[in-house]
């Protein structure tokens, strides 16, 4: 391998792999169980279930 000729290893790992908060994710209701997508940028404990408007904890 040459400096700078792009043939390097590459078997550096991102950071986090995606699983980091704010990047997806799941929000569930603690009463029935029901789960929706975490909005980015909005706590699921500010988000109210759907069916029986609990307030939502992250999975």
């Amino acid at each position: 391998m040459r400096s700078g000729d792009g043939t390097g290893g590459g078997s550096g790992r991102g950071r986090n792999n995606g699983t980091a908060r704010g990047q997806g994710g799941r929000c569930v209701c603690p009463s029935c169980g029901h789960e929706v997508s975490h909005a980015r940028g909005v706590p699921c404990y500010k988000t109210r279930c759907p069916k029986c408007n609990a307030v939502m904890t992250r999975a």
